[in-house]
């Protein structure tokens, strides 16, 4: 399997390639034409978010346990929202809660990284528009979201969408047990499910949303959430875990 880090090498961005060998440096568009080139250290660098999305299209209610916790019916068909590009940070950068927002809950998600622009794709044909999964955690203002029906702001804070650590390539996301997916608060699993859950799975939410809108490369559906979602204090250390993929720690501060 192949990962792709981004890192912040010798004061630029830089990608990496990360294999059983170790990690080489990238030549060439990790959404075209590349190769592995300089092997470096795989330690001692900071890892940056592993793409600059134009937008991040998440999905709401769609897994079966969530919804049966929040006592709701499934939805007929997927229920999508926009995440700005600004909400994005990387590994380890902190999630920041704002003053006078109230509850804030961490949503642990797998996140689908476009490799292609992708309008009106057919759901056979999605995987061909896929690069790779990565971890993706959807911090939300709860009480914002309840009070303002919409989305944008309870869900659109700088900070609100930690991505990371990597572009793992070459998951088997359709597979019939799918891929295990844990949210951690702490030394606490707080979430802990499978992508078998899914409502609706990823090549059905790559044609859905390319139906509604165009995909860039670099952009990002974050699938839904789990059961097990909870709220997050200053001080906290949170983290997302993607089978495959690898683990998404953030700290939890106050502005």
């Amino acid at each position: 399997m192949t990962r792709f880090f981004r890192i912040e090498y010798e004061g630029k961005p830089r990608y990496v390639i990360a294999q059983d060998q170790g990690w080489r440096l990238l030549e060439g568009d990790i959404f075209g034409s590349h190769e592995a080139a300089d092997a470096i250290p795989a330690t001692g660098h900071r890892l940056l978010p592993p793409v600059e999305p134009s937008k991040i299209v998440a999905v709401g209610l769609n897994y079966k346990d969530h919804a049966a916790e929040q006592n709701k019916p499934l939805p007929a068909e997927p229920m999508i929202f926009i995440k700005p590009s600004t909400s994005v940070i990387g590994p380890g950068d902190p999630i920041v809660i704002p003053d006078g927002i109230g509850r804030v809950d961490h949503e642990a998600e797998v996140g689908v990284v476009i490799g292609a622009r992708a309008s009106h794709v057919s759901e056979a044909d999605a995987h061909r528009y896929i690069l790779g999964l990565t971890c993706v955690n959807d911090i939300t203002a709860r009480e914002l979201q309840r009070k303002d029906i919409q989305f944008t702001r309870a869900k659109g804070f700088d900070s609100f969408a930690p991505v990371g650590p990597c572009i793992a390539l070459g998951l088997d996301y359709a597979a019939p047990d799918g891929l295990a997916i844990e949210g951690w608060v702490n030394d606490t699993r707080r979430q802990s499910s499978s992508t078998r859950e899914l409502i609706f799975p990823i090549r059905k939410l790559v044609a859905f949303i390319s139906s509604v809108m165009t995909l860039l490369p670099g952009d990002i559906i974050s699938t839904g959430t789990p059961a097990g979602i909870g709220s997050l204090t200053p001080g906290d250390l949170v983290t997302v875990k993607v089978e495959g993929v690898g683990e998404l720690t953030n700290p939890v501060v106050k502005r």
